[in-house]
Parts: C-alpha cells; sequence; structure tokens
C-alpha cells in the first residue's frame, strides 16, 4: 500500500457513479424507512445484522429476510416508504454537484442498486438529471456482479477498460473490478480498510475534470493507491 500525495490522473472515456453514499446521502431517510418497514414486517435488529444492505438492491435484502411470497410486496412496500420520505431526506454529498456539472452529460452515467422511481425520485431532489441511470430494473444481477457497470458503459457506447467507477461500497467495486474498470472508492460511508480499490479519495470533493477530446481526464487531488 503506497501513500499518494501527489495528484494523480486519470484518462477515461466515461465515469460511472454510485447513486447513494456516492452523490447523495440519504442515511437518515433509509433508517427512517427501513426501521418503520421492518417494525411492520416482523423484523429484528438480529435479522438485519446477518444481511448486507449498503449497496444491495432492496429486492435482494428484502428475499434475505423474508419467505418468498411476501418479497413481492414487502419490496412495493419499502420502495412507496422511501420515496414518500425523499423530500428533506436526500442531501447531495460534498463536491457531488461542482464534478458533475464539470462533466458532458455522455461521458457520465449513474448505477444503481435502487429502482428507477427511487434514483429518480432521489436524485432529483438535488436537482441531478443524468442522461444515463442504470437501476435495479434494469438488470437480472445486481453489484457485486459486474452486469450493472457493464450495461452501463454498453449503453454510452465506451469500452468498459475505459470507464472509471466511483463507489462507497464494497459491492460496488467488487462489481467495477469484476467489469475490468477503474475504481476510485469513497469513504464516506466505510472505513478505508473496508474498501479495496485503484484509488481512494474522502469524497468527490477530492476529484476533479475535465473534457478531453476523446472523453474525460480526472484529477484526483488527495487519493491513495491502495
Amino acid at each position: 500500500m503506497n501513500t499518494q500525495a501527489d495528484p494523480r490522473k486519470i484518462q477515461a472515456e466515461a465515469l460511472l457513479f454510485d447513486n447513494d453514499g456516492t452523490l447523495i446521502s440519504s442515511m437518515e431517510s433509509v433508517t427512517r424507512c427501513w426501521t418503520r418497514w421492518a417494525g411492520e414486517y416482523g423484523i429484528t435488529a438480529e435479522d438485519f445484522g446477518r444481511v448486507e444492505l449498503h449497496g444491495r438492491p432492496a429486492a435482494e435484502i428484502v428475499a434475505d429476510l423474508l419467505p418468498a411470497e411476501r418479497v413481492a410486496e414487502a419490496v412495493a412496500r419499502i420502495e412507496d416508504l422511501e420515496v414518500s420520505d425523499v423530500a428533506g431526506g436526500v442531501v447531495a454529498l460534498p463536491g457531488t454537484l461542482d464534478l458533475l456539472a464539470s462533466l458532458p452529460p455522455e461521458r457520465w452515467a449513474v448505477v444503481t442498486s435502487a429502482t428507477r422511481r427511487l434514483a429518480e425520485a432521489r436524485l432529483g431532489e438535488v436537482g441531478i438529471r443524468p442522461k444515463t441511470l442504470i437501476a435495479a430494473d434494469d438488470i437480472t444481477r445486481g453489484k457485486p456482479d459486474p452486469e450493472p457497470f457493464l450495461l452501463a458503459a454498453r449503453t454510452l457506447g465506451v469500452d468498459p477498460a475505459r470507464c472509471v467507477v466511483f463507489e462507497d461500497a464494497p459491492a460496488g467495486l467488487t462489481a467495477g473490478r469484476a467489469a475490468g474498470m477503474t475504481t476510485v472508492a469513497l469513504t464516506t460511508t466505510h472505513s478505508a480498510a473496508e474498501l479495496s480499490a485503484d484509488v481512494l479519495v474522502r469524497d468527490l470533493s477530492e476529484v476533479s475534470a475535465q473534457a478531453t477530446a476523446g472523453g474525460v481526464e480526472i484529477v484526483t487531488r488527495v487519493g491513495r493507491g491502495l
């Protein structure tokens, strides 16, 4: 593990951003909604403790906690709770709005484990409207499978090897690596010790980008190669 104090430049064709924990934070809303949902469905804190929550589609989380015949209705319920709690429950993380404003719309995408309805509600709350959004509705296998990121690259018409993934969760970083992409980890929801990536930053305020003839040049002002 080498400490990297100097700015690092990365050449890319496209940037792929996870949403919650990377671009925005909805942790207060998520806690409120899932706590209420758990009470309604008799899920205990011990039940939650054995399930990986962050960075996974709600359908997968619910399937780990409830019998198969109850999953569809329970997934619809948590989505309704979260969408109704968006107002005042979502904030843009540091650096997000400035970085996205510097990028051509065709050079970036949001790749989220949330449904399209929920993702658009959360992004819209902070004024982010991506041209390309890959959501849970679009895929058959969620992170840590590479399918979401590979679909984003295909939709943008770029080589996966020339994509950079920005993620805060181990599952998302695993997916990015499996897709053959460069990974940048943010320590917004996990400690540095829990994250394995090509570059580590605190948040997107430590990242700047400039459009080039062939894509995007990224500079991480404070980072660490892993």
